[in-house]
C-alpha cells in the first residue's frame, strides 16, 4: 500500500464507481403570483373583487390550515411542531425505522418560519389621490413539513408556507430513487448512509442512475400535489393558476467504493497532501472572478474540515460547491452542489436540468483528473520537447515556452489557477492575473501580450477556445504540463537553487546545503592531494 499514488489507488482498488444525482432541492412556486400585479389581477381579474388586498388572502389561508388538519386526521398521521434548533431530518430518520408500507404518508412537521408574501402600501398618484399598492414583504408563518415515502422515489418531503401565494419546496434524494429501483428489479444490494456500498449489477444501477430526470420528477411531484392538500380551487388552476417546478439546489455525486476502509484512508490523505494549496486566495479569488483583499468580505477558501476524525475538502466556485470526503470508511465521495443555476448562465427551470447534470458530473471528474494529476504528473520526454522546444503547427512558427523564463512560468502558474472552471476564462480574466504573477501595474500586462501568450498555449496544445465563444478550457495536456512544470519550479528549482548560497537563512538546515557543504569540503581534499592551485582548477 505505502508508495501507491493516487491513480493507482483509484485503478486498482475501487470495486464500485458510480454517478448520479444526489439530493435535490427544488421550488414550487406560482409563476402568475409572483408581482403585486400578478396578485391584483388573481383577485379582482380572476376572483372578481372590487379591490386587491391582504385581507382577502387571510380567509383562503384559514381554509387551506383547516384542510390540512382534516387531511392529518382523515389520514390518520400527527402533526408535530418541531422544537426550536431541532434537526427536522433527525425526527423523520426515527420515524421512518418504523414505517412498513411501500408508500404514504409519514407525519406532518410544522414551523415557523420566514416566508416571502405581500403587504399593501399607500401611494399617491401625480394628482395627489392615494391608492393601495401591493408589494413583496417578509413575513412569520407557519411551515408544514409533508414527509413521505414513495413507492418508486422512497422517502421525500414538501414543505408548504401556509400564507399567500402559498410558495412550496420539494426534497428528493437520488441514491433513495436508486435503492427503489433496485429493490423492485429483485437486484440484490448492500446500502450506504445515502449511496450504494455494492450492487450485484453495477451497470444497471449507473443506468438506473442515468435514467432520473426531469419528467420523472415532474410526475412525482405531480402524484402528490393531487393527494395533499391545496389551497387553490379547481377554478384557479383552470384559469391557469397553476405551480411550476424550479432548482433551488442540486447536488450531483461521484461514489468510488474501496476494497477495505485502509485503501480508502490511504487514498484521501495522498489527496489531501498534494491538495491543500487550493485553498490559496489566489486560486479561490480567481474562482470567484473578483479581487479578493484584507478588506473583502466573507470567506473566500479552500477548507479542510474534520469532523471528528474524518476530514473534508471543500472548493468553491461563486455560489457553487464541490466537497470530497471519505464516506462510512469505505468510499470516497465527490460533490457538486448547485446553489445558483446562473452562476453557469442557466435558468432555474427544472427543464435544465440536463445542462445542470453535464456540469456537476464534469466538475467532479475535472477534480478527480487534476487531483491525480497533481501527485502522479509525469512527462514523457516527446511532450516535454513539444512544449519547451519551438514547434511548427499548421505553417505557422511557434516559440518555445522556455521553464527558466519568469513570464513562462507565471503564466503556468495562472493556467493552474483556470483548472476547475466550468465556464473556461477570457483574455482579460489572464490579464488580471499576469500583471500579479510578474508583479507589474495591470496596464503594463497588455491586451496584446495576453493575446500572444494564449497563442502560444493554444498552438502548444496547453488549452483549446470553447467553440463559438472568446473563452478557453485547459486541456489534459494543459493540466499535466502546467502542474508538472509548476512543480518542478516551486519545489525543486526555486527552493533546492536558495538553499545553494550562504544568504538563504534556512540553508544551513537544510540536507541538500549540508550535503553540498560535504561535496566542497571533499573536492578541496582531492584537489589538495592532486597538488593543483586554485588556477589550475
Amino acid at each position: 500500500m505505502i508508495g501507491q499514488t493516487v491513480g493507482e489507488l483509484l485503478a486498482e482498488k475501487v470495486t464500485l464507481d458510480v454517478e448520479g444525482i444526489d439530493r435535490m432541492y427544488l421550488n414550487l412556486y406560482q409563476p402568475m403570483l409572483q408581482t403585486g400585479a400578478g396578485v391584483a389581477a388573481f383577485f379582482k381579474g380572476h376572483r372578481g373583487a372590487k379591490v386587491a388586498s391582504t385581507a382577502l388572502m387571510g380567509p383562503m389561508s384559514h381554509a387551506y390550515v383547516k384542510s390540512i388538519h382534516d387531511f392529518a386526521k382523515r389520514e390518520g398521521v400527527q402533526i408535530v411542531a418541531f422544537a426550536k434548533g431541532e434537526r427536522k431530518d433527525d425526527v423523520a430518520k426515527q420515524r421512518l425505522a418504523g414505517f412498513t408500507p411501500r408508500e404514504g404518508v409519514l407525519f406532518i412537521g410544522k414551523a415557523q418560519e420566514k416566508f416571502a408574501s405581500f403587504r399593501v402600501t399607500k401611494r399617491f398618484s401625480e394628482s395627489g389621490m392615494p391608492f393601495p399598492w401591493l408589494s413583496r414583504s417578509t413575513v412569520m408563518c407557519n411551515h408544514y413539513y409533508f414527509y413521505l415515502v414513495d413507492d418508486d422515489f422512497g422517502p421525500f418531503f414538501i414543505k408548504f408556507a401556509s400564507y399567500f401565494p402559498y410558495t412550496a419546496r420539494v426534497c428528493l434524494n437520488g441514491h433513495e430513487y436508486a435503492k427503489r429501483q433496485l429493490a423492485k428489479e429483485g437486484i440484490a444490494f448492500e446500502a450506504l448512509d445515502n449511496g450504494v456500498l455494492c450492487c450485484a449489477d453495477p451497470a444497471r444501477l449507473q443506468h438506473i442512475l442515468d435514467g432520473l430526470d426531469a419528467p420523472k420528477i415532474q410526475a412525482l411531484v405531480n402524484k402528490w400535489l393531487s393527494r395533499l392538500p391545496d389551497p387553490f380551487t379547481a377554478e384557479d388552476h383552470a384559469a391557469g393558476f397553476n405551480p411550476q417546478l424550479s432548482i433551488l439546489q442540486a447536488e450531483f455525486s461521484r461514489t468510488q467504493v474501496f476494497d477495505r476502509p485502509l485503501s480508502g484512508r490511504h487514498l484521501f490523505e495522498e489527496i489531501i497532501r498534494e491538495n491543500i494549496d487550493l485553498g490559496r486566495p489566489s486560486k479561490v479569488s480567481l474562482i470567484f472572478q473578483r479581487r479578493i483583499t484584507k478588506r473583502t468580505p466573507g470567506m473566500f477558501n479552500t477548507r479542510v474540515i474534520t469532523q471528528g476524525v474524518i476530514p473534508s475538502l471543500h472548493v468553491s466556485y461563486k455560489s457553487t460547491k464541490i466537497k470530497q470526503y471519505f464516506k462510512e470508511e469505505r468510499a470516497l465521495r465527490t460533490e457538486t452542489t448547485i446553489n445558483n443555476t446562473r452562476d453557469f448562465a442557466i435558468g432555474r427551470l427544472l427543464k435544465n436540468l440536463p445542462d445542470l447534470r453535464a456540469i456537476g458530473f464534469a466538475a467532479n471528474r475535472r477534480l478527480l483528473e487534476v487531483e491525480t494529476i497533481s501527485q502522479d504528473c509525469t512527462l514523457a520526454e516527446g511532450v516535454l520537447d513539444q512544449v519547451t522546444k519551438p514547434q511548427i503547427v499548421d505553417e505557422q512558427r511557434v516559440p518555445a515556452l522556455r521553464i527558466d523564463d519568469t513570464r513562462v512560468i507565471s503564466l503556468l502558474q495562472v493556467l493552474c489557477l483556470f483548472l476547475l472552471i466550468p465556464e473556461g476564462f477570457r483574455n482579460a480574466s489572464i490579464r488580471q492575473w499576469m500583471a500579479q504573477a510578474l508583479g507589474v501595474r495591470a496596464e503594463e500586462y497588455s491586451g496584446g501580450r495576453a493575446t500572444y501568450d494564449l497563442r502560444r498555449l493554444r498552438l502548444h496544445g496547453l488549452i483549446a477556445r470553447i467553440p463559438r465563444t472568446h473563452r478557453y478550457r485547459v486541456t489534459d495536456l494543459g493540466v499535466r504540463v502546467a502542474l508538472f512544470l509548476t512543480k518542478v519550479h516551486s519545489r525543486i528549482l526555486r527552493p533546492g537553487l536558495s538553499q545553494l548560497f550562504d544568504g538563504c537563512p534556512k540553508a544551513p538546515n537544510r540536507p541538500i546545503a549540508t550535503a553540498m557543504h560535504k561535496l566542497d569540503q571533499a573536492l578541496n581534499v582531492l584537489f589538495n592531494e592532486a597538488k593543483l592551485t586554485a588556477c589550475e582548477i
